[in-house]
């Protein structure tokens, strides 16, 4: 009895420091890429942009995954896991630091570039970590585990645009497109250039923040796994290990469940706060529009807390999964059909239009869907589990692509309603584009009743 409970402990003790380390980096990953919510109409504002081009911040920033997935999954094949994190976190700090020449000169590609970097940096923290959390410990709680990573990356993304808009942005009741609008072409040149800079001093610290987590993590005493405990990958060229590995059915599914996922994610997330901006969410210091992703965050943090109290003791993942897809059809429908001039009053809130509380409410239905599908997609890969955990990041495209669409959809509608007079009364481009979120929702729901028990493409 005595070894069996100092096992136990032993595994508990295998498993913490892990998991205090990874929790440590997800709460990083979290700041950073929350910070795209508000830098959206930050950017649309100082870089002079349209709807559209503005949500390029999403695409620089996501498209780093897809590109750089399977890249990072050869750096970490060949430096490991724990030299993989520092290598990543170094990667971000050096994309931070590039937001200084950036904002000096303000050029928005340099932005882009500057995006992409960090983006790269967590393709490579994406692509070591998420395999690892699954592996760590008993798959059947593993969306318990990464529902704790992802309780610590949310509560970043609440922290960072509260942070980013009271250290940086709290002076934009200055800078609105109206009082810009009315200042000579120097005076908007010297304006906007004041604003940009504004971005300089808090990402150079951020940078020199990661860079010393980079020092103590390849210090840390966070051991190496090994995924291919067979042997039978390892001998395998990378674009082989690839083809076999999508020749399970539960992987393509989810690769693809993911990719729509993340659009809807990102998309909850990033275009709260222009939507919010266009129904006139101000607030008393005229900036509650940039602060409106930190709504949607707490939503998933509330939905984060349930998957840790919840899976797998109560409620199996399969079980999250589909509540998480039906919550998201009807959120949808309700956010498309409610009037935007239906207000609601919460506690400790000023009055604001019942669409975007709802919009906010995305995230609970997005919260719990990250940790389900990555253990279900995964499962019964044995060897091939590292290469596809790379395939799965590479599924954050949907970040990067779906946003762009919706800017363009939201963009066509309004100046359609403009053209027809209808501006004041028809519903706006920004609430209509919504809809294409309920492909996403359905097939999160399909892959939770059924695309996760796929093991072959055949039907015998």
């Amino acid at each position: 009895m005595s070894q069996n409970n100092s096992a136990a402990e032993k595994h508990q003790g295998s498993v913490l420091i892990p998991m205090i380390i990874l929790t440590t980096l997800f709460f990083i990953l979290g700041f950073v890429t929350w910070l795209n919510g508000p830098l959206i109409p930050f950017f649309e504002l100082a870089c002079e942009l349209t709807e559209s081009q503005a949500y390029f911040v999403a695409f620089a920033f996501y498209i780093a995954y897809f590109v750089m997935a399977i890249p990072s999954s050869w750096v970490i094949e060949k430096v490991g896991y724990k030299n993989g994190v520092s290598i990543g976190l170094i990667v971000i700090a050096l994309g931070a630091f590039m937001f200084y020449p950036a904002a000096e000169t303000r050029t928005f590609l340099f932005f882009l570039i500057a995006l992409f970097v960090m983006g790269t940096g967590l393709a490579i923290l994406q692509t070591a970590a998420n395999p690892y959390v699954v592996v760590i410990g008993p798959r059947e709680s593993a969306a318990a585990r990464i529902s704790v990573l992802g309780l610590a990356n949310k509560f970043a993304g609440f922290i960072a645009p509260l942070a980013l808009t009271a250290l940086v942005l709290s002076n934009m009741k200055d800078y609105t497109a109206e009082k810009i609008a009315l200042l000579d072409s120097a005076a908007k040149a010297q304006a906007l250039d004041s604003l940009a800079l504004q971005l300089q001093t808090p990402y150079i610290y951020m940078g020199i923040v990661i860079l010393i987590l980079a020092v103590i993590i390849r210090m840390s005493p966070l051991p190496e796994i090994n995924l291919d405990e067979d042997g039978n990958v390892s001998n395998q060229g990378i674009f082989k290990q690839m083809a076999n590995a999508l020749k399970f059915p539960q992987l393509v599914l989810g690769v693809i469940t993911l990719i729509l996922y993340v659009a809807a994610e990102v998309i909850a997330g990033d275009t709260i706060g222009k939507f919010g901006k266009q129904l006139g969410v101000y607030g008393e210091n005229g900036d509650l529009y940039l602060k409106l992703t930190s709504f949607t965050m707490v939503a998933m943090v509330i939905g984060y807390l349930l998957g840790v109290s919840l899976i797998p003791k109560y409620v199996s993942q399969v079980t999250a999964l589909k509540a998480s897809g039906i919550l998201g059809i009807i959120l949808v429908f309700l956010i498309v059909y409610v009037d935007a001039s239906v207000m609601v009053q919460l506690p400790l809130l000023p009055v604001m239009p019942l669409v975007i509380i709802l919009v906010a409410l995305l995230g609970l239905a997005n919260a719990l869907c990250w940790p389900a599908i990555w253990p279900l997609a995964l499962q019964d890969l044995g060897g091939y589990t590292k290469i596809a955990g790379a395939i799965l990041v590479m599924g954050i495209i949907g970040g990067a692509v779906f946003p762009l669409v919706y800017g363009y959809l939201a963009e066509v509608i309004n100046l359609s309603n403009e053209a027809q007079g209808l501006s004041t009364t028809a519903k706006s481009g920004n609430q209509i584009a919504y809809l294409m979120l309920l492909p996403a929702y359905i097939m999160i729901l399909f892959f939770a009743i059924k695309g996760h028990k796929y093991r072959s493409w055949s039907r015998k």
